[in-house]
């Protein structure tokens, strides 16, 4: 029965076959061509870089230029070309010679392959593909050349090192040698980005997701795929889930593996042989990857992702040629606003509580406060003073700036929930805002008191205020008392 690994071996050892330009020029001895091959004529190979069209195009590859029309050129992509000594191709031996490498020649290890065969190489000659994406080498004696391409930038997976030879016969006159070579090694190039999903979040440690999404390389055989996330030190990592964007399913343990290194705070996700299967079927869509976290402390967090979309960019350098893709970096924002709690001519309170909201209905009804570290009311202390720590900017929000009136702009209310002794509760919710000024220490907002019945005082019984009333109402009842008498006294007179 055969498993993932050795599939793979057959479908690299195929697209081998399929993808070495000119593999066929070595599998016949051209022993009857005439005229004889000119051992003091030079020769040139063309290189001619292309990106991977989505679908074949169809177009021979037998040395000759071809129409490239549709096609997207790639430049700066540098090839390097080797001379393999002691071939003469100027013989039928030297034919026989060059086929017999052919079938031992590895792309995965040209050089080991070559030099195994008891061939050795001369030395290189490297030249970057121009804006057309062509890199022409020129005036090269007759013989068997290997072509490698030596840099690229990241993302583009290079094409495999192939031998050409100079001659080749002419594919439009069988009769004659072609000694300037034309090729066609085709790249496929990769993108990644990353962002950020934090609308929904208000606090510290709710979830806020990371995405990363990255192509595929559009190739028939993808020897590798890995994604590192290396979050930032305020992001404490929570879960990773991957599936394609077209919807196929992923399975961990099956498809992918996931690594969290707690000591750099990075996850990371290889594929293996079954789930490089399932990228090799699905080259039009895209992975994606979902990293949850949790922010711990507040601050402008920034967050990058490195995709490698072959096996080659894995040894590389981040931000070198030929290394991993770099996602623009993605950015959270979060904050804290000091308050202070003051009387009506500015100085100091304490014993006032307050909760938060994020939006006006629920302040006016006192539902759903927002709740940090398993609190919803907060007391300002003996100084006056209230910080709340820990909310999102209200300006910021999934990666972007956001202006007053988005949806996305998020406004906060401040309800008093408990008033200083001798004052008044506030009569309706203060809107503020979390941002870059709220957040370095100082005052940001001030909240004031005044006293009870606005400073009036009301009448009680047993109060200063009541002796008036009683010496006027017993003034009152002596009065009437004398009148009454006097009333009587009149009466019986």
């Amino acid at each position: 029965m055969s498993n993932p690994s050795s599939r793979r071996l057959l479908k690299t050892a195929a697209a081998t076959l399929t993808g070495a330009v000119l593999a066929m020029t070595f599998s016949v001895a051209p022993a009857t061509a005439a005229p004889l091959v000119d051992p003091d004529q030079t020769g040139s190979i063309t290189v001619h870089k292309f990106e991977r069209p989505a679908t074949p195009t169809g177009l021979p590859n037998n040395g000759t230029p071809v129409d490239t029309s549709g096609l997207t050129p790639l430049s700066g992509i540098e090839f390097t070309v080797q001379q393999v000594n002691t071939i003469d191709l100027a013989s039928n031996a030297g034919w026989d010679a060059a086929h017999n490498l052919s079938s031992v020649f590895s792309p995965s290890d040209p050089t080991g392959s070559i030099t195994g065969a008891g061939y050795s190489l001369g030395a290189g000659q490297a030249q970057a593909t121009d804006t057309q994406g062509t890199a022409a080498f020129t005036n090269l004696p007759v013989g068997l050349y290997l072509v490698t391409e030596t840099n690229y930038p990241a993302g583009v997976t290079p094409s495999a090192p192939f031998l050409v030879s100079i001659p080749l016969t002419d594919p439009d006159n069988q009769d004659n040698w072609l000694y300037d070579v034309h090729v066609y090694p085709k790249n496929s190039v990769s993108g990644a980005e990353k962002t950020v999903t934090d609308v929904p979040d208000v606090k510290l440690g709710d979830q806020i997701d990371f995405t990363i999404t990255g192509d595929i390389p559009n190739e028939e055989v993808i020897d590798g795929y890995k994604i590192v996330d290396q979050l930032d030190d305020k992001l404490t990592y929570v879960s990773t889930t991957l599936s394609l964007v077209d919807g196929t399913v992923l399975t961990e343990g099956v498809d992918y593996t996931v690594v969290f290194d707690s000591a750099s705070n990075t996850v990371s996700v290889v594929f293996t042989p079954a789930g490089l299967d399932v990228l090799e079927a699905h080259t039009d869509s895209r992975v994606k990857m979902v990293v949850g976290t949790t922010v711990n402390t507040i601050g402008e967090i920034e967050n990058e992702a490195l995709v490698y979309p072959n096996a080659a960019s894995v040894n590389a350098t981040p931000g070198q040629p030929g290394g991993p893709i770099v996602t623009p970096p993605v950015v959270t924002k979060w904050g804290e606003i000091t308050l202070e709690k003051v009387d009506e001519n500015g100085a100091a309170l304490a014993g006032a509580s307050f909760s938060i909201y994020t939006n006006q209905a629920d302040a006016e009804a006192g539902t759903n406060p927002i709740s940090l570290n398993g609190e919803t009311e907060f007391t300002v202390a003996a100084d006056g003073t209230l910080t709340v720590s820990g909310l999102r900017y209200s300006d910021w929000a999934n990666g972007v700036a956001v202006a007053q009136g988005d949806a996305n702009f998020r406004t906060y209310y401040l309800v008093e929930t408990k008033a200083p002794a001798g004052y008044e509760l506030l009569a309706e919710p203060i809107s503020f805002l979390i941002n870059a000024t709220t957040t370095p220490v100082g005052i940001d907002l001030q909240v004031k008191n005044v006293p009870s019945n606005s400073g009036f005082e009301l009448p009680f019984t047993g109060g200063p205020g009541t002796s008036v009333l009683y010496i006027a109402g017993a003034l009152i009842l002596g009065g009437a008392v004398l009148l009454f008498a006097r009333s009587r006294k009149a009466s019986n007179n």
